[in-house]
């Protein structure tokens, strides 16, 4: 079906085409406490037009929503199931974050393994770093043997 869309596009004698949207993958959490909310929400979500799957997971309260579609008009969506505290996706794997336990980061109601993605939790920028590195790169020096201030 993929190659007849691709060719129609050349048949086509409008005068503006429509630009497809690009593969997304959108993240959501959503509160689900039953099959029924959970099967609610996934119905929803996969009469919109151009998505290719749908993944819900009601242990984390997470749906995952990949194919051609607009962000906002699948969080709209699932909001239209009655779900109005739906939001997109706020958590990072721990393994990424290089201060979990930074505040605002550590959530206690975010799944195992997870942590908010807030600014504290990642290193502050390059120009604050530079120093400290430059203080341990000019410990040792090949240029001057006796620079070495360790000793």
């Amino acid at each position: 079906m993929g190659a007849l869309d691709y060719l129609s596009n050349f048949c086509t004698v409008t005068s503006t085409r429509t630009k497809r949207k690009a593969m997304q993958t959108v993240d959501i959490k959503v509160r689900m406490d039953c099959d029924g909310c959970e099967r609610r929400v996934k119905h929803a979500v996969t009469s919109l037009k151009g998505v290719k799957s749908v993944e819900v997971n009601r242990k984390q309260s997470r749906v995952i929503v990949t194919g051609y579609v607009d962000p906002n008009k699948v969080l709209k969506r699932v909001r239209s199931t009655g779900k109005t505290r739906a939001q997109f996706w706020p958590y990072i794997e721990q393994n990424l974050v290089y201060y979990p336990y930074a505040s605002g980061a550590y959530d206690r109601r975010a799944p195992s393994g997870y942590v908010r993605n807030v600014v504290q939790a990642f290193p502050s920028s390059a120009s604050s770093n530079a120093p400290a590195e430059e203080k341990f790169v000019s410990l040792f020096s090949d240029d001057n043997v006796n620079a070495c201030s360790i000793m």
